[in-house]
Protein backbone atom coordinates (compact mmCIF):
# COMPACT_ATOMS: atom_id res chain seq x y z
CA UNK A 1 0.00 0.00 0.00
CA UNK A 2 1.14 3.50 -1.02
CA UNK A 3 1.70 6.04 2.13
CA UNK A 4 -0.64 8.49 2.37
CA UNK A 5 -1.52 11.46 4.54
CA UNK A 6 -4.53 12.16 5.45
CA UNK A 7 -6.30 14.80 8.14
CA UNK A 8 -7.43 13.12 11.79
CA UNK A 9 -9.20 15.15 13.94
CA UNK A 10 -10.00 14.90 17.23
CA UNK A 11 -13.13 15.41 19.14
CA UNK A 12 -14.08 15.84 23.10
CA UNK A 13 -17.52 13.67 22.88
CA UNK A 14 -19.19 14.58 19.22
CA UNK A 15 -16.92 12.57 16.81
CA UNK A 16 -20.02 10.89 15.59
CA UNK A 17 -22.25 13.78 15.32
CA UNK A 18 -19.19 15.56 13.31
CA UNK A 19 -18.13 12.43 10.83
CA UNK A 20 -21.92 12.17 9.87
CA UNK A 21 -22.37 16.12 9.13
CA UNK A 22 -19.27 15.23 6.55
CA UNK A 23 -20.57 11.95 5.35
CA UNK A 24 -23.47 14.56 4.14
CA UNK A 25 -21.25 17.24 2.68
CA UNK A 26 -19.04 14.91 1.11
CA UNK A 27 -20.84 11.54 0.46
CA UNK A 28 -19.28 8.22 1.32
CA UNK A 29 -19.07 5.24 3.17
CA UNK A 30 -17.76 5.63 7.04
CA UNK A 31 -16.28 2.97 9.19
CA UNK A 32 -16.81 3.20 13.11
CA UNK A 33 -15.81 1.35 16.12
CA UNK A 34 -16.17 2.30 19.54
CA UNK A 35 -14.11 2.46 22.72
CA UNK A 36 -16.78 -0.30 24.09
CA UNK A 37 -16.13 -2.91 21.20
CA UNK A 38 -12.37 -3.00 22.05
CA UNK A 39 -12.67 -2.44 25.95
CA UNK A 40 -10.53 0.48 25.72
CA UNK A 41 -12.42 2.54 28.54
CA UNK A 42 -13.17 1.88 32.11
CA UNK A 43 -15.86 4.31 32.24
CA UNK A 44 -18.90 2.33 30.78
CA UNK A 45 -20.11 6.13 30.15
CA UNK A 46 -18.00 6.05 27.52
CA UNK A 47 -18.33 2.85 25.88
CA UNK A 48 -20.24 4.11 23.05
CA UNK A 49 -17.80 7.18 22.19
CA UNK A 50 -15.93 6.78 18.98
CA UNK A 51 -12.34 5.20 19.11
CA UNK A 52 -11.74 5.58 15.44
CA UNK A 53 -14.15 6.42 12.93
CA UNK A 54 -12.89 6.97 8.76
CA UNK A 55 -15.08 8.36 6.08
CA UNK A 56 -13.75 7.37 2.53
CA UNK A 57 -15.61 8.93 -0.67
CA UNK A 58 -15.66 8.05 -4.44
CA UNK A 59 -13.39 11.25 -4.72
CA UNK A 60 -10.72 9.65 -3.26
CA UNK A 61 -10.92 11.80 0.01
CA UNK A 62 -10.52 10.03 3.40
CA UNK A 63 -10.97 11.54 6.83
CA UNK A 64 -10.76 10.04 10.26
CA UNK A 65 -12.04 11.64 13.52
CA UNK A 66 -12.34 9.85 17.19
CA UNK A 67 -13.27 10.91 21.05
CA UNK A 68 -11.13 11.97 23.30
CA UNK A 69 -12.07 10.14 26.84
CA UNK A 70 -12.10 12.05 29.91
CA UNK A 71 -8.57 10.15 31.04
CA UNK A 72 -6.81 11.99 28.29
CA UNK A 73 -6.48 15.52 26.72
CA UNK A 74 -6.97 16.64 23.45
CA UNK A 75 -3.81 18.51 21.58
CA UNK A 76 -3.32 21.76 21.79
CA UNK A 77 0.10 22.26 20.65
CA UNK A 78 -0.95 22.67 16.91
CA UNK A 79 -4.26 23.53 14.81
CA UNK A 80 -5.66 22.27 11.21
CA UNK A 81 -7.52 23.50 8.65
CA UNK A 82 -8.40 21.00 5.84
CA UNK A 83 -7.65 22.67 2.26
CA UNK A 84 -10.17 21.69 -0.71
CA UNK A 85 -8.75 22.53 -3.91
CA UNK A 86 -9.51 21.67 -7.83
CA UNK A 87 -11.02 22.34 -10.83
CA UNK A 88 -14.58 21.20 -10.17
CA UNK A 89 -16.48 24.11 -9.52
CA UNK A 90 -19.68 22.79 -9.21
CA UNK A 91 -18.20 20.08 -6.45
CA UNK A 92 -15.96 22.18 -4.03
CA UNK A 93 -19.16 24.87 -4.45
CA UNK A 94 -20.72 22.19 -2.98
CA UNK A 95 -18.61 21.51 -0.26
CA UNK A 96 -18.34 24.65 0.50
CA UNK A 97 -22.44 25.82 0.95
CA UNK A 98 -22.68 22.55 3.23
CA UNK A 99 -19.59 23.56 5.38
CA UNK A 100 -20.96 27.15 6.01
CA UNK A 101 -24.09 25.93 7.64
CA UNK A 102 -23.79 26.53 11.01
CA UNK A 103 -20.15 27.60 10.31
CA UNK A 104 -18.82 30.89 10.83
CA UNK A 105 -17.33 32.16 7.21
CA UNK A 106 -13.91 33.93 7.51
CA UNK A 107 -13.21 34.46 3.87
CA UNK A 108 -16.53 34.24 1.59
CA UNK A 109 -15.70 32.24 -1.30
CA UNK A 110 -14.72 35.13 -3.93
CA UNK A 111 -12.15 35.82 -6.73
CA UNK A 112 -8.88 35.64 -4.97
CA UNK A 113 -5.77 38.24 -6.38
CA UNK A 114 -4.10 34.97 -7.88
CA UNK A 115 -6.88 34.38 -10.22
CA UNK A 116 -8.75 31.44 -8.09
CA UNK A 117 -12.11 31.38 -6.36
CA UNK A 118 -10.97 30.78 -2.51
CA UNK A 119 -13.15 30.97 0.69
CA UNK A 120 -11.92 29.95 4.54
CA UNK A 121 -14.60 29.16 6.66
CA UNK A 122 -15.06 27.35 10.15
CA UNK A 123 -17.53 24.59 10.64
CA UNK A 124 -20.16 23.85 13.01
CA UNK A 125 -17.74 21.82 14.71
CA UNK A 126 -14.54 23.82 15.06
CA UNK A 127 -12.77 22.58 12.44
CA UNK A 128 -11.06 25.07 9.74
CA UNK A 129 -10.99 24.32 6.00
CA UNK A 130 -9.87 26.51 3.04
CA UNK A 131 -11.86 25.67 -0.63
CA UNK A 132 -9.52 26.57 -3.44
CA UNK A 133 -11.11 26.56 -7.16
CA UNK A 134 -8.54 27.01 -9.80
CA UNK A 135 -9.02 29.38 -12.49
CA UNK A 136 -12.48 29.88 -11.96
CA UNK A 137 -14.07 32.50 -14.69
CA UNK A 138 -14.84 35.86 -13.30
Amino acid sequence: MRSRLNPYLGFRDNAREAMDFYQSVFGGDIARTTYGEYNASEDPAEKDKIMHSELTTTSGFSLMTSDTPKGMELSTSSSITVSLSGEDEAELTGYWEKLVDGGSVMMPLNKAPWGDSFGMVTDKFGTGWMVNISGTPS
